[in-house]
């Protein structure tokens, strides 16, 4: 039993791709990215999410015209070749497993508040083990977790921005409108046009995981018409859940006034005078953590199980339970987690620090690989006279260069953007490790094609001369 199961339904899809796109970097990390750049941050958002909306279009033509193709990395390998393909999806694995432990430790963190007896690295390896069992009960157990835990993050967003919207607008801020906090301290752009494009760069990174329903639509029952269908409103939600909300945290707050590390969406509920602020905020982090965690372990599994069935990754992991679950994959991802909290917890500056650098480009390779592998489809296909599907790419082929030329622009930013320079180092070593191992592998598969071929030659001599 090598087939995956159909059982995710279209509500559980459309949460997996909001959630993918919703987590402790909209509530938390976003405080960094505020503080560097200034109200300005909303054009940030909205340029990283316009690139975003790029790649997750030629996602929904590319599964459009290949229905056959399911899994997301797997475009690169159907557009470029099985070096793409091995090369995206080892990255992509790369980058979640890291999510993982990263997450779990977030989560930990938050729970150690509440229970401080617990040490934070045994909440966490708790948190995986929860993970784990949810994983390995079924598909449709991962969707029903991130269909409700998606639910609540969305609740929440739309309480806040209603609440925010109001106190901006003045009816419910004692006096008057706040919207004068957009521009009161240094202006709209305090740090220059420049600071814009920085932060663009590491916003960028919260806002990849909505390629996640192009993983998880290989176990629904209309693959290419769920990542079609989804792909095209990928934008609604991005513009309504980050650009607004952040929005309104730079119209409500003085952005001057947002430390680093600390929630932005709980300062400004306090500065509305919510007194639950900071115990609801924890409540909703801690969700987004879970729901970020269980996707992340999804993933894993499922992109594991894709390299396996290519022949890319050891074949014991295509096997599935009763239930259709690649029980070795998650077991795998499951251990490789716990190392990764062990590492975070005993040696948080040096060894998991290494592991998270290296993780720091890996998205960018993988948007950029797949933004080619359309580019040269369509071309093919137009070279074919093949029939163009429902949905297309707008504006091609500039669309796609334009995609391309941002992602070498977000490259070259993070070389001269403090503290990212080194991450973009040892993402390239990482990218060199996996182009290595690709031509190891590759070499092997000729010398091991070469000695089944001489008995066949063998034998195809030895019947000539029987002749």
């Amino acid at each position: 039993m090598t087939q995956l199961s159909k059982s995710l339904k279209p509500r559980h899809l459309e949460m997996i791709s909001i959630g993918g796109i919703i987590g402790a970097g909209l509530f938390v990390g976003s405080s960094a990215s505020i503080a560097a750049v200034g109200p300005a941050i909303v054009l940030s958002y909205l340029i990283t999410g316009t690139l975003v909306l790029l790649v997750m279009r030629m996602l929904g033509e590319m599964s459009l015209s290949m229905p056959n193709v399911t899994s997301f990395t797997e475009f690169a390998r159907a557009g470029l070749g099985p070096g793409a393909g091995f090369i995206a999806g080892w990255l992509y694995w790369y980058f979640w497993i890291i999510v993982v432990p990263a997450e779990a430790i977030a989560g930990a963190n938050i729970l150690h508040t509440w229970i401080t007896q617990v040490p934070t690295g045994l909440l966490g390896c708790g948190l995986m083990a929860l993970m784990t069992g949810v994983n390995l009960m079924s598909a449709r157990s991962y969707g029903e977790f991130e269909f409700w835990f998606s639910s609540i993050k969305v609740a929440a967003i739309i309480v806040f921005i209603l609440l925010a919207g109001a106190f901006a607008f003045g009816w419910t801020a004692p006096h008057g409108a706040t919207f004068h906090n957009l521009s009161a301290y240094g202006g709209f752009v305090p740090h220059g046009a420049v600071s814009v494009l920085a932060g663009a760069v590491t916003v960028f990174f919260s806002l990849t995981g909505a390629e996640i329903v192009a993983v998880a639509a290989a176990e629904s029952a209309e693959p290419s018409r769920a990542i079609s269908r989804l792909t095209s409103s990928i934008i609604l939600r991005i513009l309504m859940f980050y650009v607004g909300s952040v929005f309104f945290i730079m119209a409500v707050v003085p952005w001057t006034s947002i430390r680093i590390g600390e929630s932005p969406f709980t300062l400004a509920l306090e500065r509305m005078h919510f007194w639950w602020a900071g115990i609801a905020m924890d409540a909703i982090i801690l969700t987004a953590v879970l729901s970020c965690l269980n996707s992340a372990f999804y993933v894993c599994s499922r992109v594991l199980f894709v390299l396996a069935a290519r022949g890319d990754a050891p074949q014991g992991l295509i096997k599935l339970n009763a239930r259709r679950v690649p029980v070795r994959s998650v077991l795998l991802c499951s251990g490789a987690g716990v190392i990764g909290i062990l590492a975070a917890t005993q040696a948080p500056q040096s060894v998991f620090a290494f592991l998270v650098d290296a993780s720091g480009a890996l998205m960018v390779f993988v948007y950029g690989l797949i933004a080619l592998a359309h580019l040269r489809m369509r071309r093919q296909r137009e070279r074919a006279g093949q029939p163009a599907p429902a949905l297309t790419m707008w504006l091609f082929p500039w669309t796609n260069y334009l995609a391309i030329a941002a992602m070498l622009a977000i490259l070259i930013a993070m070389q001269f953007t403090p503290g990212l320079g080194a991450d973009l180092h040892v993402s390239l070593m990482s990218l060199a490790v996996v182009m290595g191992a690709y031509l190891v592998l590759r070499r092997r598969r000729a010398v091991r094609g070469a000695a089944e071929a001489v008995p066949e030659a063998v034998l195809a001599r030895d019947g000539k001369l029987n002749e």
